[in-house]
């Protein structure tokens, strides 16, 4: 049908049949429709206040309550055992992997890496605020687990340090899933890691709630209080990583 004809029936035509069974499904498609027809209007093919627009603020589908998604991870006790698997093999998604698990980070944090982010002379690698996802720069203290990873891939001269197929170019975001499922490790995501070093630092490590979540470059405490708390904890936050990677590769203790 033209562009010009479409209102609100057709609109809640599409949506009412998945609006509850497919949620997400849904809302994408709404945010979709909404913005061909903003694009339509910007043209002159029609006129008229966006359909999909009016139908949200009317709020005449029913409301759904979001689930919270968790993502699967493994248990911090199963870790060194985890890791002592991609670290008998050569690929750079093992070591990307490996990286992840020592460092916390998120998989494309881990992925984008680039060698100008690195200071071997300080033991910081640093991730410019516009590659995470709080928006703000992290600076992680780097071990000698992490270094013994990253230092040969050096030799590789390119301009990432987790190079794929392509030269200079990094590996997809798919690769570490994928490995874990050659390993036939199921049940397990790569983020999931996260959560597995965030338990034990609370559980083991027995480290301040605020060290812990800025190690894993989440923001602490209101905007008022990091006003005040400019500290990054940035020497609290190095022993707490050099603890969680010796235990990773089996030199740390278990409880």
């Amino acid at each position: 049908m033209p562009v010009s004809d479409i209102d609100q029936p057709e609109i809640l035509q599409v949506l009412s049949p998945i609006w509850t069974e497919k949620h997400e499904t849904a809302r994408r498609v709404a945010q979709r429709m909404k913005a061909v027809l903003d694009v339509a209007r910007s043209r002159g093919y029609r006129e008229g206040e966006n359909p999909v627009t009016v139908v949200m603020d009317a709020r005449v589908l029913p409301r759904v309550k979001a689930k919270v998604k968790h993502h699967n991870a493994m248990r911090w006790q199963n870790v060194p055992a985890f890791y002592a698997q991609p670290s008998q093999q050569s690929g750079t998604a093992a070591k990307a992997l490996m990286f992840t698990c020592l460092t916390g980070c998120r998989t494309s944090e881990v992925l984008q890496a680039v060698w100008t982010e690195f200071d071997f002379d300080e033991l910081i690698w640093t991730i410019p605020e516009d590659r995470t996802k709080t928006g703000t720069e992290h600076r992680v203290p780097l071990t000698d687990q992490m270094l013994e990873i990253v230092e040969p891939l050096k030799a590789l001269r390119a301009e990432c340090v987790f190079e794929g197929q392509r030269r200079h170019k990094p590996l997809s975001n798919m690769s570490m899933l994928m490995l874990l499922r050659r390993m036939n490790i199921e049940g397990v995501t790569v983020h999931g890691f996260r959560s597995a070093f965030r338990d034990w630092a609370s559980e083991v490590g027995n480290h301040p709630r605020e060290v812990a979540e800025m190690s894993l470059g989440h923001k602490v405490g209101s905007e008022v209080e990091r006003a005040y708390a400019r500290s990054e904890l940035l020497l609290k936050r190095r022993e707490l990583m050099g603890q969680w990677s010796e235990f990773c590769v089996g030199e740390g203790t278990t409880a």
